[in-house]
């Protein structure tokens, strides 16, 4: 790196330990993170839309966005959930090339669960700090108009005689309610985190937040009853209801138990969508002259109790910040994951945050939570929030829950410090 990019650098940074230092060019930095909308399953804007075409579409943005040239990029990752893994893999190498990839770039999947997003940017992460090349992309989809959770067949006998094993098969839905159950999350502070979700969406919609990180999407709706196809652009959310109240939500019966406390209005849509993410070291990004919209810090996957996963977050948060070198009240915005009501206000009663600092602009019981997406998705809306918000805001989280029993977190800088 020549003298003139040092001299670009910002004063200071955070290393591992906490230690104050100068930042190096080896650090590892986001400077594009986009989004499509994000759409209801099955009957939303991108019921009839392929997994390969919304790929395609973030990551024609994230190129035409910053000029890398494709040839540059050393991989691409992308998270993604409820598809065989070779079937969905194939899909993405196609829509790789409907985006202008050449052959030479190499393309792959990972599931972890509901934090594949965010696992793909940790691993491109992981491969530019390592070495392995200077620019990556970390990406997720998730088409659950397609695809839909089904229960594992023909389980091994074994699990019988492991409670936790036989824990890892619950449904989501009965692990939501073992947590409100447990820790004593009620009803009425489950229906009250949902109004709040859809109310900062819809607000943080209507003023415009929500521009610069989504791409609109040209693509097509089938009409049920006649079978025209229409073309259409997709360019909002469309899970979003801004007259959520807490006397609606309360008329609804619970969906997994019958005197359960979790409902369809307290939990996360079910939804499609994608979000990437590209990421450089800070020389290249510097020598490139593109702006620094955040800089990697740090990840951390924890592993929880099967028949609790949605406390997770309240694991790796803590994890996560620690091995950033900060406690938590250095951090300024939180995305946690809203995959239910339950396990959100848990953690973030356990862990003690402020609302005001949490979900800021919605989470996925208003926005949705196409599982494999969602972590991409969340970088995509804290990085341009914590730039709105200057320099007051420098430190940020994403986190989530993960099924089976994990949590992950990860650790992200303002990139104008």
């Amino acid at each position: 790196m020549s003298s003139e990019s040092v001299m670009e650098l910002p004063s200071i940074c955070l290393a591992e330990g906490g230690k104050l230092k100068a930042p190096s060019g080896d650090d590892v930095v986001i400077v594009a993170a986009y989004r499509t909308p994000l759409c209801k399953a099955k009957r939303g804007g991108f019921k009839d839309t392929h997994p390969d075409d919304l790929l395609a579409a973030v990551l024609k943005a994230l190129i035409d966005k910053t000029n890398v040239k494709p040839t540059e990029v050393g991989d691409v990752i992308v998270g993604t959930v409820l598809a065989p893994g070779s079937i969905r893999a194939i899909e993405f190498r196609m829509g790789q090339f409907y985006a202008g990839f050449p052959a030479t770039v190499p393309i792959r999947t990972v599931n972890r669960q509901c934090s594949s997003g965010l696992q793909a940017v940790a691993d491109v992460a992981a491969y530019i700090k390592a070495g392995y090349y200077d620019i990556g992309i970390g990406a997720g989809v998730e088409c659950m108009s397609i695809d839909t959770i089904s229960n594992i067949s023909n389980t091994n006998p074994k699990a019988q005689s492991f409670p936790q094993a036989q824990d890892c098969l619950l449904p989501m839905g009965l692990t939501s309610e073992n947590v409100a159950q447990r820790y004593g999350v009620t009803r009425e502070e489950q229906d009250q985190a949902a109004v709040i979700s859809h109310k900062r969406a819809a607000a943080a919609s209507a003023s415009g937040k929500f521009i610069d990180e989504i791409i609109p999407v040209s693509t097509k709706i089938v009409d049920p009853k006649t079978g025209e196809i229409k073309p259409v652009i997709i360019a909002a959310d469309d899970g979003i209801r801004p007259t959520t109240n807490l006397a609606d939500l309360a008329k609804l019966k619970p969906a997994f138990s019958k005197n359960g406390t979790t409902t369809a209005g307290n939990a996360s849509q079910v939804t499609d969508g994608a979000g990437g993410v590209l990421l450089m070291k800070r020389s290249v990004a510097i020598k490139k002259g593109l702006p620094i919209l955040g800089v990697w810090r740090s990840f951390e996957a924890v592993g929880v109790e099967p028949g609790v996963m949605g406390i997770g977050p309240a694991v790796a948060i803590p994890a996560a910040v620690k091995s950033a070198g900060l406690e938590l009240d250095d951090i300024s915005l939180f995305e946690i994951n809203e995959a239910f009501a339950s396990q959100y206000v848990y953690c973030c009663k356990k862990l003690n945050l402020d609302p005001e600092r949490v979900n800021v602009n919605g989470g996925a019981m208003a926005l949705g939570h196409p599982l494999g997406a969602t972590g991409a998705r969340c970088v995509a809306t804290l990085l341009h929030e914590m730039k709105r918000r200057g320099k007051d805001c420098r430190f940020g989280v994403i986190s989530m829950c993960i099924g089976s029993g994990m949590g992950a977190a990860a650790v992200f800088e303002r990139g104008d410090f």
